[in-house]
């Protein structure tokens, strides 16, 4: 495949992506014609060439509709054999351009950093200039690093639907055009660099794009893991010593050793909401897995430590406890005789590996030298390798200390034994099932069905009196009988993670989050199955040994969440749990089923309030609020760029601590390059710096802006309630007019698309939801009701479009939220849209729905545009403008074909699910869907 990006000029910063980007297509075109023939090469180039007509007819004019009857013609008579190729050679194309595109923003950060530009928004260096002008005091800027956390939380939610083995290849071609950038090669070089990339784009080519089984948890689990080798172990201690030189720098004479306040986190293998293949077994393997990956991290790290550090004795003295160290190591060696920091370092990695043997039965892969007692906890180790760098610091090496060792201390402090906290997550029903159960057993009701009769107030009472009494409600050797199979998980899950705990560190499992919370009994049901399990102890100090997080997901949870909060802290009993806490609540708030259940701007205006009114409620209370934002890869999962996000925050809602979920393929386009990786970390750190000491909403009127978003919401509310719950049909237009059925069947992840067998929109998860529309290019969930708020709010108002211009000037949150909608409205295509619509079985249907999306679609974009005083979408943001621009042309046909592959499908044409025809269908759509997922980067 060859590409012809227009507008080449000799000082054109984009140049160098576009020639990786020719290289790449040119580099795929030579593979597809010399593994599938010239005719199937010829068809690709015919379709690829009429597609970037088509595409730049829209730049300029109305389309033509004899281009598109052309591009139709190409695909709709394509041989199956030769379909597949086409789809699987512009899935690749659109991968192949990502990591272009990726190495083409390191390259202009290295370019700004090297020309010595000014500090950049999102990056440490600016967060502090901008602290250091504001008059930051230094006591404020230590206060909150002494309480930050920062924390981006990974999960299992799918839809990074790429193999491990292909973001393998991925990853090497990445590594090849960055050492061509980087690198002057002579012509041999050169010649052997273009060798190794067309066995890269081989290798990628004949690999099977498509998972043949769904993952399995342990599956999840280990790509999690990867991420750690990839970026985490390497770039985090980076981040941290970046930081502190930073703030040296800035505040010369003062101590900057900083507490480790950014930690990332996990919910897989610990998030069983709707997942049944999460046991206790599987949070075992989850921490037996993590820990032996932390553990074979650090001997790697000694190991090669241990080569650096051979400084002699007999050339420099050492300290006294640097040497008591040397004589407690196993290696007695004649040849390091001199050499104390060897056989230091020797003693430690003996130690490491009867840790490991102990904790995990794992073996390192370099047998110690002799037997060593095993490490008591992470903290031990860490004093280990710090009495080396004290050691080195104090007696002329200090620039010894600073690298490699100065990485694995901050390593071992931020990783410790079991790598990242994993979250447990489980559904109020669940619970409340089960503490039901409890009680019947106990004799504390007749049946479990008493329980769900109880009105809030009992409950509340109840559960409240259980918390207080010490005596447990089950016990299988008093009680003689089982549990049902539902609560003996439960509670198994429970009793180990006390077990977890006491090996592996109260860290390794720090929280209980509890998804469709929407009343203080759910946290006390949660309380009550803590008590059973020993993991809270009743008295008049009880202790509690994890934090009781409630996630308000819908609409009306998140009004009620301030409300619901107010109870529980008015509860002498669940106020001394939150003492026994350090006075902190932590509290998730769901941006995906909140947007699923009201559409964009509402969920978003409800998310901000409930912000607001939970800060308030917490500071009433002397209790420290942390929020915890569960946010998607889309716009209508609660995504969008981080930096802007989180200063897009209520004043308040911050202060120092965040958790954010970080879902599907957002973290491979996040984690999986190392400098992408690093740049992502150090906006989080930057953000919350700034959002926190910062004052950003001084220039807005509160009240005033607050009541015209109340308006808008209210209005986006009803047009969009009415159109997706209202509108008899629409779920079934929303299947039949998406991929869904044939997105669930995809090998993507090990928990089903819906939480109940059913077709409910309401039962559907927000993943599959949005998902769905982004393959289809409509992408509802970023921007539907908009349009029709704003022109019911200018009927009311009739000066009011001054009134929005004024919120976008000035308030980060509207502008966010705007900005987001932009670049949503920007990745759709309506016309693309309305021929996934003639999917729709039901032509009446399919005629009156789609009109409304369109009209919403039109109306969306005109006010928009209208209040960011601009002539097209993406007007300041020229580079993601084009970006997207680029990618339509190989988009386009990967739609046209997942259309005409699903119409056959689903026409039962290929009747036989053995038929290798219908095999093939099966496969083009499912190749069609990582395509265009990849051509969108955030879609899930």
């Amino acid at each position: 495949m060859t590409t012809t990006p227009p507008n080449d000029t000799a000082d054109d910063k984009d140049l160098p992506l576009r020639d990786d980007i020719r290289l790449l297509g040119r580099l795929l075109g030579d593979t597809v014609r010399e593994q599938e023939g010239d005719e199937v090469f010829a068809a690709i180039e015919r379709i690829r060439q009429t597609s970037v007509r088509f595409d730049r007819e829209t730049a300029t004019a109305e389309r033509d509709p004899a281009t598109r009857d052309e591009l139709a013609q190409l695909l709709n008579t394509l041989p199956r054999e030769t379909m597949l190729s086409v789809v699987r050679a512009f899935s690749y194309f659109l991968h192949l351009a990502n990591i272009a595109e990726d190495q083409h923003h390191i390259r202009r950060r290295r370019a700004h950093e090297l020309m010595g530009s000014a500090a950049r928004d999102g990056s440490l260096a600016r967060a502090l200039e901008r602290l250091v002008d504001a008059g930051t005091p230094l006591p404020e800027l230590r206060e909150f690093f002494a309480r930050a956390l920062v924390s981006p939380v990974l999960t299992a939610h799918p839809t990074e639907v790429s193999r491990k083995c292909i973001l393998q290849s991925q990853h090497e071609i990445a590594a090849l055009l960055d050492r061509r950038d980087r690198m002057q090669l002579t012509a041999e070089e050169a010649a052997e660099h273009d060798l190794a990339l067309r066995r890269a784009v081989l290798t990628l080519w004949r690999t099977r794009m498509l998972r043949p089984n769904r993952l399995a948890v342990v599956d999840e689990i280990n790509n999690g893991i990867s991420h750690y080798d990839e970026t985490f172990f390497a770039e985090l201690p980076r981040l941290y010593g970046q930081l502190e030189d930073l703030l040296a720098q800035r505040f010369p004479g003062e101590d900057w050793q900083l507490p480790s306040f950014f930690r990332v986190g996990s919910w897989i293998g610990g998030d069983r909401d709707g997942n049944p293949f999460v046991t206790a077994d599987i949070l075992r393997t989850a921490l037996k897995l993590q820990s032996t990956a932390a553990l074979d991290f650090y001997l790697r790290e000694v190991h090669a430590l241990g080569a650096e550090l051979s400084l002699s004795q007999l050339l420099v003295p050492v300290s006294p406890a640097l040497a008591e160290l040397a004589e407690r190591s196993p290696d007695h060696s004649p040849h390091r005789a001199d050499e104390p920091y060897r056989r230091a370092l020797t003693g430690i990695y003996a130690r490491l590996a009867a840790t490991a043997h102990a904790l995990d039965q794992y073996d390192a892969a370099r047998h110690a030298l002799g037997d060593a007692p095993v490490y008591a906890d992470s903290g031990e180790l860490a004093s280990d390798l710090q009495t080396i760098a004290d050691s080195l610091q104090t007696h002329g090496a200090a620039l010894l200390a600073g690298g490699r060792l100065r990485r694995l201390i901050r390593a071992v402090q931020v990783f410790a034994f079991h790598l990242a906290p994993i979250d447990l997550r489980q559904n109020s029903d669940v619970h409340e099932r089960c503490v039901a159960e409890l009680l019947a057993r106990a004799g504390r009701l007749s049946t479990a069905a008493d329980y769900a009769a109880l009105a809030e107030d009992e409950r509340i009472a109840l559960l409240a009196g259980e918390i207080e009494n010490a005596r447990p409600l089950y016990s299988p050797l008093l009680d003689g009988s089982e549990l049902s199979p539902e609560s003996a998980g439960e509670l198994a899950i429970f009793f180990a993670a006390r077990e977890l705990r006491s090996r592996y560190g109260a860290a390794a499992l720090p929280n209980v989050i509890i998804s469709k919370a929407d009343g203080a009994s759910d946290l006390l049901e949660v309380a009550v199955l803590l008590k059973e399990a020993g993991l809270l102890v009743p008295g008049s100090a009880p202790r509690l040994a994890v934090n009781i997080i409630p996630l308000f997901e819908t609409i009306d949870d998140l009004r009620r969440s301030a409300s619901v909060m107010e109870r529980l802290f008015a509860l002498p009993v669940y106020r001394a749990l939150i003492a026994a806490r350090q006075d902190e609540q932590e509290v998730m708030l769901g941006y995906s089923d909140s947007n699923k259940d009201g559409g964009f701007l509402t969920s978003g205006w409800e998310l901000y309030k409930a912000e607001v009114a939970l800060a308030e409620t917490c500071a009433r209370h002397g209790v420290r609020l942390r929020l915890f934002h569960g946010r998607g890869g889309s716009v209508g999962r609660g995504g969008g760029p981080s930096y802007q996000a989180i200063l897009a925050q209520p004043d308040g809602a911050v202060s120092g601590q965040i958790r954010i979920t970080e879902q599907g393929e957002v973290i491979a386009s996040k984690y999986a390059n190392p400098e992408v990786g690093r740049r992502n970390l150090e906006i989080l750190v930057a953000a919350t710096l700034e959002a926190t000491l910062l004052k950003r909403e001084h220039d807005t009127d509160p009240e005033a802006f607050r009541a015209v978003m109340e308006s808008l919401s209210q209005h986006a509310f009803a047009a969009y309630r009415n159109l997706v719950y209202e509108t008899p049909g629409f779920d079934r237009y929303f299947r039949e007019s998406t991929p869904l059925s044939e997105i669930s069947e995809l090998n993507i992840g090990s928990r089903p698309a819906s939480r109940k067998p059913s077709q409910r929109i309401e039962d559907l998860r927000a993943i599959p939801w949005v998902f769905s529309w982004a393959q289809c290019r409509l992408m509802l969930p970023g921007w539907y009701g908009f349009g029709s708020a704003v022109e019911a709010f200018l009927a009311e108002q009739p000066d009011g479009l001054a009134t929005l211009r004024r919120l976008y000037a000035t308030w980060p949150f509207f502008r966010s939220l705007l900005s987001n909608m932009d670049m949503v409205l920007a990745k759709a295509d309506i016309a693309i849209a309305s021929r996934y619509a003639e999917l729709v079985s039901d032509v009446e249907l399919r005629s009156s729905v789609f009109q409304r999306i369109a009209d919403e679609f039109a109306r969306t974009c005109r006010w928009l545009l209208a209040i960011e005083e601009q002539d097209e979408l993406l007007a300041d943001n020229p580079q993601l403008r084009r970006s997207i621009r680029n990618r339509f042309p190989y988009m386009d046909p990967l739609n046209h074909l997942q259309i005409e592959l699903l119409r056959r499908h689903r026409s039962g044409g290929d009747a036989s699910k053995t038929d290798p025809a219908e095999e093939r269908s099966r496969r083009g759509i499912h190749i069609t869907i990582n395509g265009i997922a990849a051509g969108l980067r955030n879609s899930g």
